[in-house]
């Protein structure tokens, strides 16, 4: 299952589970889209690989 960090890893923006801001690469490293689209240039400082949008859960009924 994926993981739903609750903050960036650069600035520590809290982005909750279903933020439109949340960005993660294939290893789950989690950035908000400021730090994605300014100084990472779209690429994870950890793995190189492209940062998306992070899939957002559906609430759980109940």
């Amino acid at each position: 299952m994926l993981e739903m960090r609750d903050k960036c890893e650069r600035c520590e923006t809290p982005l909750m589970w279903d933020s439109d801001a949340a960005r993660i690469c294939s290893y789950e490293c989690t950035f908000c889209a400021p730090c994605v689209n300014g100084p990472l240039e779209g690429r994870c400082p950890n793995c190189g690989g492209d940062l998306q949008v992070r899939p957002k859960r559906a609430k759980k009924a109940g």
